[in-house]
């Protein structure tokens, strides 16, 4: 079943398709395999329980604005690279006796939309084990320094993760090994997420019109490439209190929008040759590049009230990375929503670019290319949630 064409954007839909199979025929050219989306015969476990580690991304090339906001499907395709500085944990329980969804994060209990979203997730996955349980949820992030900001990507690991422990929860661990099925159903409370489940450097395939499990992420860094890759992350806070949620909203009103959409063909096909040809200068570059196309496209989405999702220091920063190239040093600085910048570089230069943060007022984690999503034994689980 397709998911919704906003009528704006019917003339380029078909566009936008032609891209996601040019996508396709070149991982298909490159031996990649995607697996069928699973079906399943018999009921799930009404009282299944099990747990989830997910780490979250940092956008390569972007995205932002939601065609279809119940199945969360994007615009156009993109692509990104988990960060192992950071990670969510996530137990899901089923209860038959549980009446309603309880669900608590970093020992806050959800509510409104954020619990609106968490059961959205939990409604896919129990109707398709045809159980009526309610759930338990309790959900942290982590961070390396204890810092998160504003844009470091832990909407996508905790999507990620809930996927992650809902599914093994009602069908068993066997269920997230397909990872088409594992990265469409983390998509459903973050886009995202889809990424944060496959991990390594994914990109997710969406078109508006895309059926909910054609819209998958594939990981593609599977021989090891850009294993030299290091991402020196500078935590910042949003003063403006930036909800992605609006950013989503904004940005197709854009009148840079469908210009970001057509060039995205090009750049996604480059981009994706580029990891598989392990040339991590053409992807930090292009990260760099796009970073500032998506808060172009986000800033000029409003009419009355502008979304400057950057904070001043943002700027530093980028300047920063201009001067160390001056100086000899490749690195280049990535945001996605919200003023949380990575600066990629090689592990040859991950210690060098670090002290210039530092030295410039700020904190900097260094990380390196994380894993996709994992299970987690409940009692390993409780004991970080503690529980």
């Amino acid at each position: 079943m397709s998911t919704f064409i906003p009528r704006r954007f019917k003339e380029i839909a078909g566009f936008m398709h032609a891209t996601y199979d040019d996508i396709l025929d070149l991982l298909r050219d490159h031996q990649f395999i995607i697996p069928e989306y699973p079906r399943f015969d018999a009921p799930g476990n009404p009282r299944g329980i099990a747990a989830a580690r997910a780490h979250p991304m940092q956008g390569i090339l972007k995205y932002h604005g939601l065609a279809d906001w119940e199945w969360r499907t994007a615009f156009l395709p993109s692509l990104s690279v988990t960060n192992s500085v950071a990670y969510s944990i996530t137990l899901v329980e089923f209860d038959p006796n549980l009446k309603e969804d309880v669900a608590t994060v970093g020992g806050q209990r959800l509510s409104g939309r954020e619990l609106e979203r968490v059961r959205q997730s939990l409604n896919a996955v129990r109707n398709l084990a045809r159980i009526e349980s309610g759930a338990r949820v309790y959900s942290r992030n982590v961070v390396a320094g204890g810092r998160t900001g504003k844009g470091l990507g832990t909407s996508a690991s905790a999507s990620a993760a809930l996927a992650t422990a809902a599914i093994a929860a009602a069908f068993g661990a066997e269920a997230v090994h397909n990872w088409r099925f594992l990265s469409a159903m983390s998509r459903l409370l973050a886009g995202s997420g889809c990424r944060s489940a496959t991990g390594g450097i994914s990109v997710w395939l969406s078109y508006p019109g895309v059926s909910h499990e054609d819209s998958f992420a594939v990981r593609l860094d599977t021989h090891g490439q850009l294993s030299n890759l290091r991402l020196v992350t500078v935590p910042l806070d949003s003063r403006i209190h930036l909800k992605t949620e609006q950013a989503h909203a904004d940005a197709p009103n854009s009148p840079l929008f469908r210009c970001w959409m057509r060039n995205r063909r090009s750049q996604i096909l480059q981009c994706i040759k580029a990891v598989l040809q392990d040339d991590w200068l053409t992807v930090a570059q292009m990260a760099e590049t796009d970073s500032i196309v998506l808060h172009a496209v986000t800033m000029t989405g409003g009419t009355e009230r502008k979304l400057f999702a950057w904070e001043p220091e943002n700027i530093t920063l980028f300047r920063l990375c201009n001067e160390l190239r001056a100086e000899g040093t490749p690195v280049y600085c990535s945001t996605d929503t919200g003023p949380t910048a990575v600066l990629l570089c090689t592990r040859e230069h991950a210690s060098r670019v670090a002290e210039r943060v530092r030295q410039s007022g700020f904190s900097a984690l260094v990380g390196e290319i994380a894993p996709g999503a994992q299970l987690v034994s409940v009692e390993q689980a409780r004991a970080e949630l503690e529980l």
